[in-house]
Formats: structure tokens, sequence, C-alpha cells
């Protein structure tokens, strides 16, 4: 991910990777660690606005039971991935909220406050833990602490990737239009993965300049929520011009996403932020293959 994180960052924030060489297996969904660091990575851009450093460092712990009570984690061994910015911090009381869902210091319109929820809830459930310390005007240090795999799994014994389990429709062509770079990016890169054509655009007046040219798209994938034109006027001022255009929907809110789904249009559906990338992977397929 080294190039991917540089272009993130801009030539203005200073990356420095201290990766020890020798460290033991994890098992987890390497798409979802992919999008944790790049969650992580992006905050920390946004928290040092003229410029900083960045290093990103893995190293393994062990936790006896005092260590594991403490953390609320199992006892046993972990490779810790630690991502520290010399930004402009968190005071306690934003620390205490940072993993909450749709909690976020950014300014309306430039942040949902699903990242870090996405990542926490994905250390979780990956059986590992998360620790934050930070200062003010000095900088924050997010670790992930993730379990090692108690066996080496063999090649056949490990699940199919996204590509295998759904081979993409031949030249289809899918438009994403997501305003949170870390999203939009996972999302691309699942579906390249998958086999499809990608176009990819941060608001709704660039995903409709778009939508209203001659380019090919098979299918729109938008976050309701866009600056500019949200993302449902955008797509029904495409369906003017594109009738049997796919729509797919994405929203963070799961109690309007309930409400909403009966009330969908033909060829067009809904998912909820956070949302597994299998399943994902599942909706889209049997869309384009309708």
């Amino acid at each position: 991910m080294e190039d991917l994180l540089r272009r993130t960052l801009g030539e203005n924030i200073a990356l420095e990777l201290k990766l020890c060489p020798k460290l033991h297996p994890i098992l987890c969904d390497p798409n979802q660690l992919e999008s944790a660091i790049l969650n992580l990575a992006i905050n920390a851009r946004d928290a040092m606005p003229d410029g900083g450093r960045l290093t990103l460092e893995t190293l393994a712990e062990t936790l006896n039971a005092d260590k594991a009570q403490a953390l609320e984690a199992t006892p046993g061994s972990y490779i810790c991935l630690s991502v520290t910015d010399s930004g402009v911090g968190m005071t306690p009381e934003v620390i205490s909220h940072a993993f909450d869902p749709f909690f976020t210091t950014k300014p309306l319109g430039q942040g949902t406050g699903l990242g870090l929820s996405m990542v926490y809830g994905f250390v979780h459930q990956s059986g590992g833990y998360v620790k934050i310390q930070s200062e003010v005007n000095v900088g924050t240090q997010i670790i992930l602490a993730l379990p090692c795999s108690q066996s080496e799994l063999e090649d056949e014994q490990l699940p199919a990737r996204l590509t295998t389990l759904h081979p993409a429709e031949s030249g289809k062509v899918v438009l994403v239009v997501e305003d949170e770079s870390s999203v939009r990016l996972l999302i691309v890169e699942t579906l390249n993965e998958m086999g499809y054509q990608t176009i990819e655009a941060s608001d709704g007046g660039a995903g409709l300049i778009i939508l209203q040219s001659s380019t090919a798209v098979d299918l729109l994938i938008t976050d309701i929520g866009l600056p500019v034109i949200n993302g449902r006027l955008m797509a029904e001022a495409a369906r003017e011009v594109r009738p049997d255009l796919l729509i797919l929907y994405m929203t963070g809110y799961a109690e309007a996403a309930a409400a909403a789904e009966s009330f969908l249009p033909k060829g067009t559906e809904l998912i909820t932020k956070p949302f597994d990338l299998d399943d994902f992977a599942s909706r889209i397929h049997r869309m384009l293959k309708a």
C-alpha cells in the first residue's frame, strides 16, 4: 500500500515505514485491513493541514491476563499496527467519542464520521483491540492489534477471493460517486478486483457531468449525501437520459434505508454502510447479471 498512501497523503506529509520483517501471520479480511489503514492515513492527513510526518509501524505483542483485562481483550499473541501523526491531536473528550458512529470533528459535508467506527468494528470482529493515544498540538497514535493466526492455513482452505466468487460480467462499467475518499477507494479497488471497469467522482456535480455525457455506464453506485448535488437528485437527472441505468444507493442511516427500500423504482437498490464486502460484491454481481 506504500504507493497508494504516498499519493493519498500528498507532498507535504512525509511517510515513514517501520515494518518488522518477521512477524507471525494474522487471520483477517485483507480488504478491510487495507481500508482501515487508508482510513487512518486520511484522518492523519486531515489533522496535519500544514504538513507533517506519518509513521506506520508494526510489531509483535503478547498480552498476559492482567493486560488483556485492562484492554478488554483476550490473552495471547497479537500483531500491532500503529499509525502515528504529528498533527493537531485530540482532547480527552474527542478521544472518548472517536469511534462512535457519525461522530466527526470535520465541518458539515467533509466527513460522515463512519471511518473510525468501521475501523473499530473490523478490528473487534477480527478478535483484536484498538488503542488511542493523543495530545493536543503534539499528535495522535492509533494502534490496531490483531490476533496471530493459530495455525497456518493451506491455500485450499482459504476462502475464495471476490474475483472468483463473483466474476464480472464482461465489459461492464461502474461509476462510483462518493465524497469520502477512503470509502470510494475501497469500493473502486473491490470492483477492479472483481474485473469491472470503474469510473469515479467525488461529488454529485462531477458524477452528473459523466452521466450526461456519452461515456458508457452500466451501474451507478452513489452515496445519497453528496456535496454539490445529492445522490438521489443526480441519479434522477441521469435517468432522464439513461432510463435503463442501474442504481445502487449507499447510506449510513439504517432506519431511513429500511423505510425507503419498498419505494425504490425498478433497477434501483439501496445498501447500508458499513457493509460487508462479500455482500456488496454479491449485490453488484446480481444487479449486473439480471
